[in-house]
């Protein structure tokens, strides 16, 4: 019998390390397609968070949680994956341009939800829990937490909130404050950092405010070099427009 030796026929089998950055990055797309996103967002997320932990990586308060570059390599790489619960949302409210009605913002809530019981779901059928989707688990549950306990969906406070979300936390609002969308206009990086600034010890982790400040012109060259085109924007409006559209 002869066997196959064609290169492109074995490039087409990766190893496991890199299926699963492929499945990853396949997931973070599918999160970014209910909102007509791209990759630059992806990008963005992924090196924020790591510019992010390798500032804290040797505080006392994070050193363990943040031990290794394999570690901070992990979630930057899951960060973009925070979001993924936005596929069980209904176009209607995931991508209303108005304001939400208080019922329609329970229903947002509930993607925190939706993308953990993704993960349990998934390791239930495989019958394991991997390190790797245990931190996708905190993310996705967690990265609407607030340092004063006053966020969702489980009220948790301070240290209570695992370190990956706390740092997702940050990241989100960050990206979200400079970027343009179609119901708000982007702002600049030297006001998203006044604002991240301003929620210190209510919103964020006073710690992770500091470390932003000491890394926040890193944030802001990777935010130039990822950032949204008007093409981008306009494909957004045309997408947003399509999906909510009344049928006559």
């Amino acid at each position: 019998m002869k066997v196959n030796t064609d290169t492109n026929m074995q490039r087409s089998y990766p190893d496991g390390a890199k299926a699963l950055d492929m499945f990853i990055r396949a997931m973070a797309y599918l999160a970014e397609t209910r909102e007509s996103g791209n990759r630059n967002r992806i990008y963005r997320t992924e090196h924020y968070i790591k510019a992010l932990a390798k500032a804290l990586k040797t505080h006392p308060r994070f050193e363990k949680g943040l031990e290794g570059d394999h570690t901070i390599e992990t979630l930057s790489k899951i960060a973009p994956l925070h979001d993924i619960g936005n596929v069980g949302i209904p176009d209607r409210i995931l991508l209303k341009p108005g304001r939400l009605t208080t019922d329609e913002f329970d229903n947002i809530k509930s993607h925190t939800t939706i993308g953990r019981d993704i993960i349990v779901q998934a390791e239930h059928d495989m019958g394991l829990e991997l390190f790797m989707p245990n931190y996708v688990k905190e993310i996705v549950y967690s990265h609407h937490e607030k340092w004063d306990g006053s966020g969702y969906p489980q009220g948790l406070s301070g240290d209570e909130i695992p370190i990956s979300a706390r740092l997702v936390m940050v990241v989100d609002v960050y990206d979200a404050l400079i970027s343009r969308r179609v119901y708000k206009p982007a702002i600049t990086h030297l006001q998203a950092r006044k604002v991240i600034q301003e929620c210190k010890g209510t919103h964020f982790d006073p710690d992770v405010v500091d470390a932003f400040d000491c890394c926040h012109d890193e944030f802001h060259r990777i935010a130039n070099t990822y950032t949204d085109t008007e093409k981008d924007f306009r494909k957004r409006v045309d997408f947003l427009e399509k999906a909510i559209a009344v049928e006559p």
